[in-house]
């Protein structure tokens, strides 16, 4: 029998990125993986490896088989979240943290809209930058500054390396992905939200396919995800934000920076890539994440680096943030706290990358208020 003590998980995928939630998973006191429903045999043999006491399972339904499940884990490839998350809460309304981006296509955007009106269980969505410490450092220093000095501009800033390899290679097509703004940027879009406390009005975007993935083919078909781009977003009260992406030129020091500006100042962080991809031999010890505040008076400019634990740092590939997330979503699992990320989150934020998508293919702005990319109304 299972210890009534310990929080039991069960994940549903366990490549890559569910193998990191393993590993931070372990970190954690009084949780255990009970459970894991992973199809690649070597994936599997991995995530294993990672959990030894978990019982494998080849089907998603055997996963409620398990006794004593407390909550769910979903890290499947980005084009199953929405229809497991539907699957998962038709019949086993357990917590559930879900990887970003939680669905791909408009039309999975509005059946979750209405599974997040019917369901009352608590549903998380993995938005690991929220917690990295200096973003998180970051968003305490904007939230903390009278209305005087709320954001006017905000810039996001990643040169970072290619898309990864993973299973079947169903990260380099858009139609399993939603495309790189969705992929990869539903991130930077959620930070958008949270700083600036609302949600966008219209944006516009450029961006193509110019150097990754060209000499590519999987079954005759050429990738088609985007490995730069520019996104332009109006906010209320004539605000803006802007991304900027860049997937084959990593920057040399910081691969993410960000920057809020206000008629009092500029604040600044910026943050290293992953560690494992450092080289150490040629360029030395990696930079340690940083926060700058500089006011109109240079003379009140502070800097201040945010260093990380090395354990969470070699854990995964998010400056320590998935760890600090678990924690978080561990509290709502126990009942302590609750869910920070909703799935309005993880809905608007999956909008906004593919109404950038949309903009990039025609050339054309796109309102966010109205039409197929409209976005959820709520508190932020």
């Amino acid at each position: 029998m299972p210890d009534s003590n310990q929080i039991r998980y069960g994940l549903i995928g366990c490549g890559m990125m569910g193998q990191e939630h393993l590993r931070n998973i372990a970190l954690l006191s009084g949780v255990e993986v009970a459970a894991i429903f992973e199809p690649d045999a070597q994936m599997r043999k991995a995530s294993q490896h990672l959990a030894p006491k978990a019982r494998m399972v080849t089907l998603i339904e055997e996963l409620f088989e398990v006794s004593g499940l407390d909550a769910l884990i979903i890290t499947s490839p980005n084009h199953c979240h929405a229809a497991q998350l539907d699957m998962i809460f038709a019949q086993h309304p357990l917590p559930v943290l879900v990887e970003k981006p939680v669905c791909v296509s408009t039309a999975e955007a509005r059946a979750l809209e209405s599974l997040a009106k019917r369901v009352n269980a608590p549903i998380w969505v993995g938005m690991e930058y929220r917690y990295m410490p200096a973003i998180a450092a970051m968003i305490d220093k904007v939230h903390g500054q009278p209305a005087s000095a709320a954001p006017i501009m905000l810039t996001v800033r990643e040169h970072r390396y290619p898309f990864l390899s993973k299973v079947g290679d169903w990260n380099r097509f858009s139609e399993n992905t939603g495309g790189t703004l969705v992929e990869k940027c539903c991130h930077f879009f959620d930070l958008m939200r949270l700083i600036m406390k609302a949600n966008p009005i219209r944006l516009f975007a450029s961006g193509s396919m110019n150097h990754n993935h060209k000499d590519e083919a999987y079954d005759g078909r050429v990738p088609d995800m985007l490995d730069n781009a520019y996104v332009v977003l109006d906010f209320p009260d004539r605000r803006r934000a802007m991304l900027e992406l860049c997937m084959f030129a990593e920057a040399s020091e910081y691969q993410e920076e960000i920057s809020a500006v206000s008629p009092l100042g500029k604040i600044t962080c910026r943050v290293p890539g992953p560690s494992r991809f450092w080289p150490e031999q040629t360029m030395g010890p990696q930079p340690t994440a940083e926060l700058v505040i500089e006011n109109r008076d240079p003379r009140r400019r502070e800097q201040s680096a945010i260093a990380v634990d090395p354990v969470l740092l070699k854990a995964g590939d998010h400056n320590g943030s998935t760890f600090y997330q678990h924690e978080k979503f561990l509290a709502v699992v126990r009942g302590a706290s609750a869910v920070e990320v909703s799935l309005m989150d993880g809905i608007n934020a999956a909008l906004i990358g593919m109404a950038a998508e949309y903009s990039c293919s025609t050339g054309k702005p796109v309102d966010l208020a109205e039409g197929p990319y409209r976005l959820l109304v709520g508190e932020i």
